[in-house]
């Protein structure tokens, strides 16, 4: 069914519209497996910028609790990294959607 490799499609592309909720709504209400995958394969692509942002910040708070200069060198690097990480999650899970939607449709029915 081209139902189901278009709902796979739209969780990567999810992350420009919906990042963490559509994933999730998809993987719970769905019964086919090959959609389910491709929505927490998306869903964890779409944590990984979050999580960097969660150690980049406990990092800044660790390091910088005696020295303002660490915390700012360490809160920008994290900023700049999550950033990028972001851009690259971006990038891949519109790619990744756009390979799903050229697979065969008999994975999907």
């Amino acid at each position: 069914m081209e139902g189901n490799k278009l709902i796979a499609a739209l969780c990567y592309f999810s992350v420009l519209f919906a990042p963490f909720l559509f994933p999730l709504i998809v993987y719970f209400v769905t019964k086919h497996a090959r959609v389910k995958q491709h929505a927490k394969a998306s869903f964890l692509s779409h944590c990984i910028p979050a999580a960097l942002f969660v150690v980049s910040a406990i990092v800044a708070i660790v390091l910088g609790m005696n020295q303002s200069d660490a915390f700012f060198g360490v809160w920008m690097l994290g900023a700049l990294g999550g950033g990028l990480a972001h851009l690259i999650v971006a990038v891949w899970n519109i790619i990744k959607g756009i390979k799903v939607l050229q697979e065969p449709g008999g994975m999907y029915q």
